[in-house]
């Protein structure tokens, strides 16, 4: 998923840039993304009343989808479990896919500030190598967690997965990680292609289909990481 093409480059192991001591850090030319957010918010500044009915929509429309799945989340439906009128809920969120983007930001936000501010591994202070792989396993296990809801928001727009402020920042990050392993590479391309195996879709077929857990799934990432970025020789 990762194997790099070209020429040879001073400092690597089979392809893979290993830096060497006195050497400048990459990080230093690459920057970390910023914590970006889903198209559906928190409003700045809302009124206490507005906040405490976006919260009770939110979490009617969780219960909802917990306990009968992504296909039974309506507004009507999330309007009566919550005790306030359908018009309430259309004037917060729009429709159903705002209602679900919603949903999935939450979760977003604390994604993000673990990768982006987080302790290491995940967060910085680790080799690009050890949060690469950290990112991924925490990714593995957001999208088969939320895969219902992930694979209902996909289906709504399904060229916005591309687009949004979630997946830049993310590929932006894998990209910088990337760019810090091997110098030189087509780090954007690459990042593209270290995210497609998370695409709702494939998820939902492995985890419902196929009956592939999240463990399953962390682990073939390994074993892919270790074919195609064998380690640095010890110096």
């Amino acid at each position: 998923m990762l194997a790099v093409s070209g020429g040879k480059t001073s400092g690597t192991q089979g392809g893979r840039y290993c830096k060497k001591k006195g050497e400048p850090d990459v990080s230093e030319f690459v920057g970390e993304p910023h914590r970006t957010e889903l198209p559906t918010t928190g409003r700045p500044g809302e009124r206490a009343d507005a906040a405490r009915n976006r919260r009770k929509i939110l979490d009617a429309a969780a219960r909802i989808v917990a306990d009968r799945g992504p296909e039974a989340l309506t507004m009507n439906a999330v309007a009566h479990a919550c005790g306030v009128g359908v018009g309430t809920v259309y004037r917060r969120f729009g429709d159903v896919a705002q209602l679900v983007f919603a949903l999935l930001d939450e979760r977003e936000k604390q994604f993000q500030e673990a990768f982006l501010s987080g302790p290491p591994p995940l967060g910085p202070g680790a080799e690009p190598e050890e949060r690469l792989s950290a990112f991924l396993n925490a990714l593995t296990d957001r999208v088969v967690e939320q895969r219902e809801l992930l694979y209902a928001a996909a289906a709504t727009v399904p060229s916005a997965r591309y687009t949004s402020g979630a997946y830049l920042t993310m590929h932006t990050h894998v990209a910088m990680l990337i760019g810090m392993m091997r110098p030189g590479s087509d780090r954007a391309l690459l990042a593209h292609l270290a995210l497609a195996p998370f695409t709702p879709a494939l998820v939902r077929h492995l985890a419902v289909d196929q009956k592939v857990d999240a463990e399953r799934i962390k682990d073939g990432l390994a074993a892919m990481l270790r074919l195609t970025c064998p380690p640095c020789p010890p110096p």
